[in-house]
């Protein structure tokens, strides 16, 4: 499974933020590789790792998950089912949409008793899941639907309205080969999603275009990082999928929260998103999605106030406090998006595909590079993740919100895998208090 890794701030005397644990890193905040960028005051470094991917599918001809145990892992017991009413279609421009990530594959689990519980537990009424291209057609000729079909059905069958991420393009559509970026061909992206939407019809509600393609690592092309080229892309997923069911709301991909970068391994995502907006992201989007990791300070706290706040004086994880940047934020982070954006379509809101916070409460490992889940009791993850719950549904600057994530706890690899701090199920398949706590938050229209 490819790896999120966060950077941590090692020296005040030197200054320098540090890429912790092996493989590859994020720039989902100031962190990473020991270089500074010239033009920032506070040393932000980027990390190199997309945010949060799905375990990664092993095997050409059928395949198994990765994921450190039998595929009938512990779900919690699930609820007295009550009959679905079925998707809300279309969703609402007024109504506040509360999201959930689930493991997303077939193999692992029981999908009907995870949507079960996400509906009837839970109280949600979306679902994200993200689906790789390359699992399903690992070859031109190859057709691995099975990793995904039930979890589709399963989430229309128990009335949740269900988010597509769709990620990665299959190394034999790239000359530069590799998944890590779209194909040369945008057309085979969109033949690949008229295939979707005709295999599942009007059983997907939102599909998500790529993801943080700021980051060289997903988006490697002979052009490099080109917000011009994703807005190419974009308008023509938006034209393929409007044309099959105009009710599927278009999700721009999210871009990762970064430092400064050099448009070469990657951007800086309040630079990419106005470049962005000036090629007329806008026409082809019905939401601006948006990713944020929690990191170990609360919604409501913003960059700048984040040195002045109580989890400053005992926290372990410094880069918050002592190299203060937007990306640590949610709260800096998505309000400025939110300006942005509306500075252009008043009326255009975003769609947070990915946010949470870690915690490591209970395990006796946590994950290299995430030594930021130290510092989060799991109540505090509980609260945390109410908290900006009901922050977004209140903005009126945020559409939906997907928590990352449901069960990943009991379908990895242990403490050391890289979503199990963020799962709301232990790895025992025990629900965490921010089980409770989201089952049990008044969720407002």
């Amino acid at each position: 499974m490819k790896r999120l890794l966060v950077g941590l701030l090692v020296s005040l005397l030197v200054g320098l933020l540090v890429a912790c644990g092996g493989g590859e890193a994020e720039p989902a905040a100031p962190a990473a590789e020991a270089t500074q960028a010239e033009t920032a005051p506070t040393a932000i470094v980027p990390l190199e790792e997309p945010t949060l991917p799905p375990p990664v599918i092993t095997g050409g001809d059928g395949g198994s998950e990765t994921t450190g145990g039998d595929t009938a892992v512990a779900e919690p017991a699930p609820a007295e089912p009550t009959e679905p009413t079925g998707p809300i279609v279309p969703w609402p421009a007024d109504r506040f949409g509360y999201g959930i990530q689930v493991h997303g594959n077939a193999s692992v689990g029981n999908p009907a008793d995870t949507m079960n519980a996400v509906r009837n537990q839970l109280g949600m009424d979306w679902v994200k899941m993200q689906l790789k291209w390359p699992v399903i057609h690992p070859s031109p000729d190859a057709d691995q639907w099975f990793f995904y079909d039930s979890v589709i059905e399963e989430a229309n069958k128990h009335g949740l309205n269900l988010m597509v991420s769709i990620v990665g393009a299959p190394e034999w559509t790239r000359a530069l080969g590799g998944e890590n970026g779209p194909p040369d061909d945008y057309g085979q992206y969109t033949a690949f999603l008229n295939e979707l939407l005709t295999r599942h019809p009007g059983q997907i509600q939102a599909i998500e275009v790529w993801n943080e393609q700021n980051l060289d690592r997903e988006w490697t092309t002979s052009n490099g990082i080109s917000p011009e080229d994703y807005v190419n892309f974009l308008r023509q997923s938006y034209e393929t999928i409007k044309a099959q069911d105009p009710n599927i709301i278009v999700i721009s991909g999210a871009l990762s929260p970064t430092g400064p970068g050099d448009w070469v391994r990657w951007a800086d995502d309040f630079e990419y998103l106005d470049r962005a907006l000036a090629a007329g992201m806008l026409n082809y989007a019905d939401c601006v999605g948006a990713h944020h990791n929690g990191y170990n300070i609360a919604p409501d706290v913003t960059a700048e106030a984040a040195p002045s706040s109580p989890e400053a004086q005992t926290a372990v994880f410094r880069g918050p406090f002592d190299n203060p940047h937007h990306s640590w934020s949610l709260k800096t982070t998505l309000d400025t998006y939110a300006q942005k954006v509306q500075a252009v379509d008043p009326n255009k809101k975003l769609c947070v595909t990915e946010f949470g916070w870690a915690s490591s409460e209970g395990y006796d490992a946590i994950p290299t590079g995430f030594e930021f889940a130290q510092d989060n009791t799991l109540q505090e993850q509980a609260d945390y993740i109410v908290q900006a719950f009901r922050q977004m549904h209140d903005s009126n600057a945020v559409w939906l919100a997907f928590l990352f994530n449901f069960d990943f706890g009991n379908k990895g690899n242990g403490p050391t895998d890289d979503p199990t701090p963020y799962s709301i199920i232990d790895t025992s398949g025990i629900p965490r208090p921010a089980y409770s706590a989201v089952s049990s938050m008044e969720k407002n229209p």
